[in-house]
């Protein structure tokens, strides 16, 4: 469609514009879940520190024992502790997690033994090395253990704290400030006068931001007002690093927000070829960058996860900021248009037990059922003729 900035150039555009965020700060690591690491992190020990046992059962040095031979229990080694020197032809009751003792390189299982007091018998004799956990097995001394820019899933904090880290350098969570425009807008909980509705798209986008680890700041309703605009832009920076409004971006007499971006600041992008989401726009105010997002309830949350939400990734420093998706085939016929589509779809299984995406029914832009019923979104390009069978990318919502 004439005029409009095609979708992956858009977000090219964009992301070449983005400056990453330096502010850094120290967290302990049971309130770094979800940031986004600052630094290389690099094991200062091994892990584990020393040979263990992987089993209960009974530790050996191979070459100085046969099968059924009973072998004299020299010494008993609970985890947390460090056993004696074991002389050839010995064992040492050993237990999960123990070191193992100095001469000896293989734990038998214990039932694979006989015991008796004080000694034991080998029924089954293991391989050399069975049931030890060597030295640095898991990490070495120097591995890298968290990479700038990773996002410290509970996993990663795990690692961390398996290493000895008490606290974990991450970059400042990002403050982005929410405007809601529009004098139709009421907070749920308010009471609705004829031709108002209830303000769903803060909700959405609260939720979207924070599970992006970063912190949002609510500047509530707007009403369609040039000075109030205004003065809420201008609030809005002074509280946070990124603002992003729904609403007032289109070409209506009541529609504010442009015109105040422009007296405060200047529009670099508006109007993307997707739908829905079309009258999207991007700038700075005062110096802090701006998302303009379309009122509708859907296309808020399309044109954040396909545009917005790459830029605040890279921004807050996230080594891993474009969109992730699949392939999956379709279950219905669709006919693209003069804008790139991204529809609403649920992934169900075929008769053979095969992922396939179903569409729903209506994909109108203000059908926020649409969204809650869908697994994620499925892109159509321009003009792109969809037969059953044929395969989509799928965003995961």
């Amino acid at each position: 469609m004439k005029g409009l900035r095609p979708v992956d150039e858009a977000i090219l555009d964009l992301l070449d514009r983005v400056k990453v965020s330096q502010e850094k700060e120290l967290k302990p690591l049971n309130t770094a879940l979800g940031l986004y690491a600052a630094e290389n992190i690099l094991s200062p020990v091994n892990v584990p520190p020393a040979d263990n046992s992987a089993m209960d059962g009974y530790a050996v040095q191979l070459a100085s024992i046969r099968a059924n031979d009973w072998l004299k229990i020299s010494d008993r080694v609970p985890a947390g502790s460090v056993g004696i020197s074991m002389e050839p032809g010995t064992a040492a009751r050993i237990f999960t997690g123990a070191p193992i003792p100095e001469g000896a390189d293989t734990v038998v299982i214990q039932e694979n033994c006989e015991f008796e007091q004080g000694r034991v018998r080998i029924l089954a004799m293991p391989e050399m090395g069975a049931n030890v956990r060597e030295c640095g097995q898991d990490l070495l001394i120097g591995t890298t253990v968290v990479r700038r820019g990773e996002r410290l899933t509970p996993q990663l904090l795990a690692l961390l704290a398996s290493v000895g880290c008490v606290e974990v350098a991450v970059y400042k969570p990002l403050r982005i400030a929410i405007l809601s425009t529009g004098d139709e807008l009421v907070e749920p909980g308010g009471e609705l006068a004829p031709g108002q509705i209830f303000n769903s798209n803060r909700f959405a986008l609260d939720g979207l931001i924070r599970g992006l680890g970063m912190e949002s700041v609510d500047l509530g309703i707007i009403g369609d007002n040039p000075k109030a605009t205004e003065q809420a832009l201008r609030q809005a920076v002074k509280r946070a690093d990124l603002i992003v409004s729904t609403g007032g971006v289109s070409v209506g007499e009541e529609d504010h927000v442009k015109s105040a971006v422009e007296h405060l600041g200047e529009i670099d992008l508006w109007k993307l070829a997707i739908k829905p989401g079309k009258p999207m726009a991007f700038g700075h105010v005062l110096g802090k960058p701006f998302f303009g997002l379309p009122g509708n309830p859907v296309s808020t949350f399309v044109t954040f996860l396909i545009v917005a939400r790459p830029y605040l990734l890279a921004m807050q420093g996230a080594a891993e900021f474009r969109s992730e998706s699949i392939m999956i085939p379709a279950a219905f016929s669709f006919s693209g248009g003069s804008r790139r589509e991204y529809l609403r779809v649920r992934i169900i299984e075929t008769e053979a037990g095969e992922p396939c995406l179903e569409r729903f029914a209506n994909q109108g832009s203000g059908i926020m059922t649409s969204v809650a019923w869908a697994d994620g979104l499925a892109e159509i390009d321009i003009g792109q003729e969809v037969s059953a069978g044929d395969r989509l990318r799928f965003y995961k919502i």
